[in-house]
C-alpha cells in the first residue's frame, strides 16, 4: 500500500514481466502506475496522482477523494437496534458510537504485508493475534 496527497494505491508484482503496477484505490476514476523498482514505482505514483488532479483542474472538476468519511453499512434490524440502544445509553449518537467502535478497532490492527512461511512450519492464526483480552480496557 502507498499514500500520496490523501490517495491510496495498491501494488501487485508481475513476475512475468518483472515490473511492479498498481492502481489508485477508492475512487472512481482510473489511475494507474508502472515501475521496475520500488523507486520507479513510487515516482509514477506520485506522478499519476499529479497527473490526476492536473487534468481535474484543466477539465473544471473537482478531483474525487478516496474518502469522504461518509459511507453506508447495512446490518441485520436487530443489530442496528442492539447499537442504537447501547449508543442512547451511552448517551451518543448512532454515529459517534460506529466512529469510537472502528477507531478502537483499527488501533488494535496494525497493517502489515504478510511474511513468507517456511515449509515445514505453520501459519499462525491471525484472529487469535488481533482479539482483546476478556474484561481489558482500553486505553
Amino acid at each position: 500500500m502507498m499514500q500520496y496527497r490523501g490517495y491510496v494505491g495498491r501494488v501487485e508484482f508481475d513476475a512475468q514481466a518483472s515490473i511492479f503496477h498498481g492502481e489508485v484505490v477508492g475512487i472512481r476514476d482510473v489511475v494507474t502506475f508502472q515501475g521496475r523498482s520500488v523507486r520507479e514505482l513510487q515516482k509514477a505514483f506520485r506522478d499519476s496522482v499529479e497527473d490526476y488532479l492536473a487534468f481535474c483542474q484543466e477539465r473544471g472538476e473537482e478531483p474525487d477523494k478516496a474518502c469522504s468519511g461518509k459511507f453506508v453499512v447495512r446490518v441485520a434490524p436487530a443489530l442496528h437496534r442492539r447499537a442504537n440502544a447501547i449508543a442512547a445509553a451511552e448517551g451518543k449518537s448512532l454515529n459517534a458510537w460506529v466512529a469510537q467502535a472502528m477507531e478502537e478497532r483499527a488501533q488494535m490492527r496494525v497493517v502489515r504485508p504478510p511474511r513468507p512461511v517456511r515449509l515445514g512450519q505453520r501459519k499462525a492464526s491471525t484472529r487469535a493475534r488481533h482479539r482483546p483480552l476478556l474484561g481489558a480496557k482500553a486505553a
